[in-house]
């Protein structure tokens, strides 16, 4: 299995972070991605892949954390962006995107601005984009249709639109990753959503600390435990779990650009 998008880097893993991964490499995770929500984030991470080749990372601002940060520090933050993705060592660029609930402290504006700046940087880099999306689909989907995704493509993390809007992303270029919630007794939406994305642009994910899968829900969420969110998500394919981990891992593989 590959995890497309955990934060191990974050404080709830300080205590154990070690013994964390080594319950992932035991559950059968062979490679995980870790993404930076914000610049403080960055430097550290991109020390980690060369002590642990199966952490791989990516960079980016996360949209929540911009009221955290004063807009005038956007050009200087995007800046220091570059010359690190320059490094050739990040895997994409994101965490970045749109979310709904932030605008009130953070314009749309202001985030559109900066998700298309994250846009430019991966088509300067070649990278793919891990996008955040949260009640904020119509000007995400503005935005892709006026603009097109960057040639390597978008994957839509944690995917929270409808099954409707999937036929439109999909036309657009994106991948699209699941999460603890289709195992949830009241997971219709979700799995609704999984259905309708075609095979070869379905990915999976712990998202890691958040959104643990039953039997963990509302405890904190680990890499070990992405079996469960795959299993789920076969059920609702009707396909054999095996089957569809092996087409998981082949669609990160090539989402990434990775050879095995």
């Amino acid at each position: 299995m590959i995890d497309t998008h955990c934060h191990l880097d974050v404080p709830r893993f300080d205590v154990d972070r070690a013994q964390v991964l080594e319950r992932a490499w035991a559950a059968g995770v062979e490679r995980l991605v870790v993404p930076a929500i914000g610049p403080g984030a960055w430097e550290a991470l991109l020390d980690w892949p060369a002590r642990e080749p199966r952490v791989q990372v990516a960079l980016g601002i996360h949209p929540q954390l911009l009221p955290e940060l004063p807009a005038t520090d956007d050009d200087r933050h995007l800046s220091r962006l570059d010359e690190l993705l320059g490094r050739g060592v990040a895997c994409a660029v994101g965490e970045c995107g749109l979310d709904g609930p932030s605008a009130e402290r953070a314009p749309m504006d202001r985030q559109l601005a900066v998700l298309k700046a994250h846009f430019e940087l991966a088509k300067k880099h070649a990278l793919p984009v891990l996008v955040h999306c949260l009640r904020a689909h119509p000007p995400l989907e503005r935005l892709l249709k006026a603009e097109g995704p960057p040639p390597r493509g978008v994957l839509l993390h944690s995917y929270s639109g409808s099954h409707e809007l999937v036929k439109t992303y999909a036309k657009l270029g994106c991948w699209f990753s699941f999460t603890g919630p289709v195992t949830f007794a009241e997971a219709r939406r979700p799995l609704d959503a999984v259905r309708a994305v075609p095979i070869d642009r379905l990915l999976v994910e712990s998202d890691a600390p958040d959104q643990a899968p039953v039997p963990h829900r509302g405890q904190r969420n680990e890499p070990a435990y992405l079996g469960r969110v795959i299993e789920a998500m076969a059920k609702a394919l009707d396909r054999p779990a095996a089957e569809l981990t092996a087409q998981l891992v082949e669609n990160t593989q090539r989402f990434f650009g990775w050879r095995r």
